[in-house]
């Protein structure tokens, strides 16, 4: 990856000393209040993520701590001189500069320097005597304050940071206003990073990045020496960087050691606790009650029936934690397809004199679950738009398989919405079988909620509009889905009901999505994007990182300036039959094993995730006979689903090496 990164110059990083607290503050917005006595505290190099449902406050107490908002009760404190840098969700428009120049433009002592050393070194040049050793001194502690500052590699490190985020070298002299929205956010996230202050509050600063991209800035900010409050809804990005997690819950902000997945188990841990004492306590109360009542009128206990009472009066009473609402979505029931559900054919795609890819072939099968993988610009979105049929490419062909219906989610598709309908309305027209029920699950599934379900779609937001987009594209009862970044505008909680409903979906799926945790659960194959075509490869993104994506990948021929396909003559097509029939022959064996292995690797995490349910239930150890022989099953199969996912692994190595040497074969 390009750059790496960088630790602040002529600063040690003091973890443990307090950088900034918000001690017991509270904000109202009308009837709403966002925080309730709420505190927290961030300490010098500290890693933290802010995490709770959109409109909980999370943007609010980023401003609350840079001193933008005020607080309506409580306290900010501030270390004495320290630098905050604040990366918002909406970035100003730049203008007047070129990209480069920009970016350094955040430095401002160092460039103030650079200008007073060279009007001193012009002086220096006519001074003579006391004034030149006076002037040499003066020159002398400004060098070193620039090289404690980094200024003499600030240019190089604002150029790593650029290419790091995705800018060519070509890009560093672009004037700024020619970007686009997500370009022109990068341009502010390098500008940020540069600053390296001493608290970095990024509100997700994930959007607009491409996989490569965002892996850099997670290297990056893991090692950096800044402190960071992190808003995102990307758990793996947050698991990668962060060591505690901070949650907005009921106006409370409750901290949890960790990464994302240990502050997850960490608050399931917590409400079990909460509920066994909550319960504890109304057996309690219920057996001083039946006492006192029972006892009231006997004049030979009522001095315990008093005792009772005052005890009752004193007791602390235990809340049962706030129940979260299960918000689960099912897709409609698929109507059958044939096995081959979409294939392209020899297709080759070309735009503003470039060619995307070139004499490349894809056939997507039922019951495929593929995510598209490659940097911005690599023509994810285009190979999308042609499966879908709605580009045609410059050659080559398409062909759809029996029973095929189809369902495309992209951004760009916004004119679909009805201005004057409501997201009610919108949704219901787009199921095959309405139930209002159902579809007010879904809605709020994707944070449209109570009331909101009534407002008209031309009042939505972008990020609104989009989800409205997305929900009617769930609804249609297609068996081919085909999206384009689906989980842009979710929240965390919408994600998982997403990956959910996509895991347990029969059909066949195609997407394009930076989200690592979705690619994990949904993907059964990975196409990766490479120069001039793509590559499908068995397996979700782990198997990717940890097989794939090592190797080598040689780019193909350059192509000739006029793309055409020949049309193949007879001889030329009965050799490619007989290749394509051999291939098969050799191919199924290998896919047939490696069916049956998935399938016992399945009942065996099935049965796994069966006895864990089981042995958190706390009757369970009244018998020791059922706990041992639970133990004894788990490690079993834990034993069994390594071997199995090493035959897995072996199995698909074999199948790549088969396809690697047919595709030698091939005809050509």
């Amino acid at each position: 990856m390009p750059g790496s990164p960088c630790r602040k110059r002529g600063a040690s990083v003091k973890i443990g000393f307090m950088l900034i607290a918000a001690d017991q503050i509270t904000k109202f917005y009308g009837r709403q209040d966002l925080f309730r006595k709420a505190s927290i505290h961030i300490n010098f190099g500290e890693k933290v993520a802010l995490v709770g449902p959109n409109g909980s406050g999370k943007s609010t107490l980023l401003r609350i701590l840079l001193g933008e908002v005020e607080p309506d009760e409580g306290e900010v404190h501030r270390a004495r001189h320290a630098r905050i840098g604040h990366l918002p969700q909406d970035v100003l428009s730049f203008r007047g500069r070129k990209v480069l120049d920009q970016v350094l433009e955040v430095a401002e002592e160092t460039r103030s320097l650079e200008a007073e050393m060279a009007e001193l070194s012009k002086e220096l040049e006519t001074a003579e005597g006391g004034d030149a050793e006076e002037l040499a001194a003066r020159m002398a502690h400004m060098v070193e304050r620039y090289h404690l500052l980094g200024g003499y590699d600030l240019r190089p490190r604002a150029e790593k940071i650029l290419m790091g985020l995705g800018f060519k070298p070509e890009d560093l002299d672009r004037p700024v206003e020619t970007l686009s929205g997500g370009w022109a956010m990068r341009v502010a996230l390098a500008r940020l990073l540069l600053s390296e202050a001493d608290l970095l509050l990024l509100d997700e600063p994930t959007n607009h990045l491409d996989l490569e991209s965002l892996q850099w800035l997670e290297e990056y900010l893991s090692q950096v020496s800044s402190a960071v409050l992190l808003i995102s809804h990307d758990r793996t990005f947050i698991n990668r960087i962060v060591s505690r997690v901070v949650e907005i819950s009921n106006g409370e902000l409750v901290s949890y050691t960790g990464d994302y997945d240990a502050y997850r188990q960490e608050k399931r841990r917590r409400e079990e606790m909460r509920w066994a004492a909550y319960r504890v306590q109304v057996e309690q109360i219920r057996r001083m009650e039946r006492f006192i009542e029972k006892n009231r009128a006997r004049k030979d206990k009522g001095r315990q029936v008093q005792s009772r009472i005052k005890a009752l009066e004193k007791m602390e009473r235990v809340t049962p934690p706030a129940t979260e609402e299960e918000l689960r979505f099912r897709f409609p029931e698929p109507p059958p397809s044939g096995k081959l559900v979409v294939e392209l054919e020899g297709v080759t795609h070309a735009f503003d004199g470039r060619c995307v890819f070139r004499n490349s072939s894809l056939a997507l099968h039922r019951g495929e679950r593929v995510a598209v993988l490659g940097p911005n610009g690599s023509g994810k979105s285009t190979l999308l738009r042609i499966l879908a049929g709605q580009m045609e490419p410059t050659a080559g062909r398409r062909r759809l398989g029996h029973g095929v219906r189809i369902a495309y989610f992209a951004q760009h598709q916004m004119d679909q919405l009805h201005a004057e309908r409501t997201v009610l309305e919108e949704v219901t027209l787009s199921a095959r079988h309405p139930h209002q029920g159902e579809l007010r699950t879904l809605l709020g599934a994707f944070q449209f909620k109570g009331d909101e379900v009534f407002k008209k779609v031309k009042v939505l937001s972008g990020g609104e509009r989009s989800r409205l987009l997305l929900c009617k594209v769930l609804l249609t009862g297609a068996n081919l889905l085909l999206l384009d970044e689906p989980t842009n505008h979710l929240d965390i909680s919408s994600r998982e009901v997403l990956e959910a409903a996509m895991r347990d979906f029969q059909g066949t799926l195609c997407l394009v999505t930076h989200d690592r945790r979705l690619m994990n659960v949904v993907a059964t194959h990975i196409l990766a994007m490479r120069p001039g075509g793509w590559e499908l490869l068995p397996g979700n993104y782990d198997d990717y990182e940890r097989i794939w994506a090592k190797r080598k990948v040689s780019p193909p021929a350059p192509s000739p300036k006029t793309e055409r396909i020949p049309r193949k003559d007879r001889d030329q097509k009965r050799l490619e039959a007989e290749w394509r029939n051999r291939f098969f022959r050799l191919k199924a064996p290998l896919e047939d094993a490696i069916g049956e292995v998935e399938a016992k690797i399945e009942g065996a995490t099935r049965r796994l995730d069966e006895i864990q349910a089981e042995m958190a239930d706390p009757g369970l150890y009244r018998c020791a006979e059922r706990v041992r022989a639970l133990r004894e099953e788990h490690g079993r199969l834990k034993s069994q689903l390594e071997a199995w996912n090493a035959e897995w692994e072996a199995l698909h190595l074999q199948l790549e090496s088969l396809e690697e040497k047919m595709r030698q074969e091939r005809p050509s």
